[in-house]
C-alpha cells in the first residue's frame, strides 16, 4: 500500500492495532506495556510492534518523554501508522527516529489486523502486509 512519510526510516514487525489514541507517557518505559486504564491496548506491549492507531494525544513534553524513555529501554515501537496527523507525535517520531506514516491508500483499520506482519518503508512510501 502506498503511504505518506511523516518520519523517515524503515521498521517492521507484528501489527498492534488500536482505535484509541495513544499517550506514550502512559506506556511503561521498562516493559513497553500500555498502562492507561480502559485503553483498547491496556496490558499489551508496544515494544518492536508496528503500531496502527488514530493519533497521539497529550502535550509535547509528555509525548516526547514517553517515547524517549521507551527508546532508552529498548521498548519503542518498530514503526507507527496513524490516520490523523498530530504535530507533537510527528516531532517525537522524528527525534526518536521511529518511522511514521499516514495517508495509506487503504483505510489502515480495515486493511491491517493485530498479529499481521507489517513492514513500513517510510522512505519509499510503501507499507507491506503479510496476513498472520
Amino acid at each position: 500500500m502506498r503511504c505518506h512519510k511523516l518520519a523517515k526510516g524503515v521498521g517492521q514487525g507484528e501489527a498492534l492495532v488500536s482505535k484509541d489514541t495513544i499517550c506514550f507517557y502512559l506506556v511503561d518505559p521498562k516493559t513497553g506495556t500500555v498502562r492507561e486504564r480502559g485503553h483498547q491496548l491496556e496490558g499489551k506491549t508496544v515494544t518492536r510492534k508496528v503500531l496502527v492507531f488514530p493519533s497521539g494525544k497529550a502535550s509535547s513534553a509528555v509525548q516526547m518523554d514517553g517515547l524517549i524513555k521507551l527508546l532508552l529501554n529498548n521498548g519503542a515501537p518498530a514503526a507507527m501508522i496513524v490516520k490523523d496527523v498530530e504535530p507533537v507525535l510527528v516531532g517525537s517520531a522524528v527525534l526518536t527516529k521511529i518511522p511514521l506514516v499516514d495517508r495509506l491508500e487503504t483505510d489502515p483499520f480495515e486493511a491491517i489486523h493485530t498479529g499481521d506482519f507489517v513492514k513500513v518503508d517510510a522512505d519509499k512510501g510503501i507499507v507491506t502486509l503479510t496476513r498472520k
